[in-house]
């Protein structure tokens, strides 16, 4: 659910295909500059109602799954 979820909003972000989004993607293969990233981010805090304190260290979906998920834990 939380990645079905993340991957509609970065697919909306970047319009682009939902399945392009995967669980093992990479930012920096996605070109998700700094902009992105923010715009993502705050959709992402709206969609869950959590704050998102660090996204340093957070290379992949699949890690923001990961993050996401203990926040909400």
């Amino acid at each position: 659910m939380v990645f079905e979820k993340i991957k509609a909003i970065i697919a909306e972000k970047l319009d682009v295909d939902a399945s392009l989004v995967e669980i093992s993607s990479r930012f920096d293969d996605m070109q998700i500059d700094s902009l992105y990233m923010v715009e993502i981010m705050l959709s992402i805090e709206e969609e869950f109602e959590i704050t998102i304190d660090e996204a340093d260290g957070l290379e992949t979906i699949g890690d923001l799954v990961e993050y996401v998920e203990k926040k909400l834990a």
